[in-house]
């Protein structure tokens, strides 16, 4: 397996953050994943639109 290479910031999802969160996607290889701020990591993903709705979603969530 290739090595991994260092994940990439990317545009944060579309919308005000929650209180205390600040989500972003970040590419790992051909995977992309969001992270937050508050130590959440949503599952890795091929798609970053997919990702995306993943951050969304937990700023989303109270």
């Amino acid at each position: 397996l290739p090595a991994l290479s260092e994940p990439t910031p990317q545009a944060p999802p579309p919308g005000p953050p929650a209180a205390g969160h600040n989500a972003t996607t970040i590419e790992r290889g051909s995977f992309c994943l969001a992270r937050c701020t508050c130590g959440w990591a949503g599952p890795a993903r091929r798609s970053r639109d997919r990702a995306r709705t993943d951050a969304a979603e937990h700023l989303a969530t109270p």
